[in-house]
């Protein structure tokens, strides 16, 4: 998604957050920590291949460059809160190449976001946060094998390339690594095709667009990688449970 992907590569300090509803999104990463906060429902969100289950008052903190998935359980509005690492320097420094056994914190109250407009503010509420983490959990070493490196590389020519003609095919032959294997990589690594995960990816895009943009729904198709409108309708059915139309006018 666009407020995704590109934050934290530029290696400034910044802070930014979103409420959402009925949110969801598939596999990615990014430099960038995240806070991703249950301001009501429950959400599911994986890390790493672990699922944690996320209630009402919860914030999960993932680490940067973890590959997360976020799915909705039913009615939920979250908060998601994006920071460089540079924003706690210190943390990063000492935990860098760390994660958390238990990432996930219960809050006794929800944090009032809005009033955090000094970057001192800020500052001082990730601590906080960094120090109730450190606080409940251990830490263990992350060990980033051959073939987590290579579902990055495979996830960035998604989000590189989603709006184009995009195979695993086309993916293959830009990597330069056989397409079996890495079919079989990719199922293994996310548990679905990489159709699916290419559909799911392609709809979440056009979520945001839909709710943050004035383009038809037939521009947002196209610029989400369907040349058919058809199949575009009914992809978005079939993972969102409902028409382009309705989730805008919903939103």
């Amino acid at each position: 998604m666009v407020f995704f992907q590109s934050h934290g590569v530029e290696e400034k300090e910044f802070f930014h957050y979103m409420p959402l509803t009925e949110y969801q999104f598939p596999l990615h990463f990014h430099r960038a920590y995240e806070l991703i906060f249950v301001k009501k429902g429950k959400l599911l969100v994986t890390v790493n291949q672990i699922e944690y289950t996320l209630n009402t008052n919860q914030l999960i903190f993932i680490f940067s460059n973890h590959i997360h998935e976020i799915k909705r359980l039913g009615d939920s509005e979250v908060t998601i809160i994006l920071f460089s690492p540079e924003l706690i320097g210190d943390f990063f420094t000492e935990y860098k190449g760390w994660s958390p056994n238990n990432p996930v914190l219960t809050l006794e109250q929800q944090p009032q976001l809005e009033k955090l407009d000094s970057i001192y503010k800020q500052k001082s509420f990730l601590y906080q946060i960094c120090g109730e983490l450190i606080d409940q959990t251990e830490f263990k070493k992350v060990e980033s094998s051959n073939k987590t490196r290579l579902l990055h590389r495979i996830l960035l020519f998604v989000d590189e390339n989603y709006h184009h003609n995009c195979t695993l095919k086309d993916v293959a032959k830009h990597l330069r690594y056989d397409y079996p294997y890495l079919s079989k990589l990719f199922v293994q690594m996310t548990n679905m095709t990489f159709t699916d995960y290419l559909n799911n990816y392609r709809i979440s895009q056009a979520c945001y667009l839909l709710k943050n943009s004035g383009l038809s729904v037939g521009e947002i198709a196209s610029q989400c990688g369907y040349n058919q409108l058809r199949t575009f309708h009914r992809n978005f059915r079939d993972i969102i449970g409902k028409s382009p139309r309705q989730y805008r006018d919903n939103h």
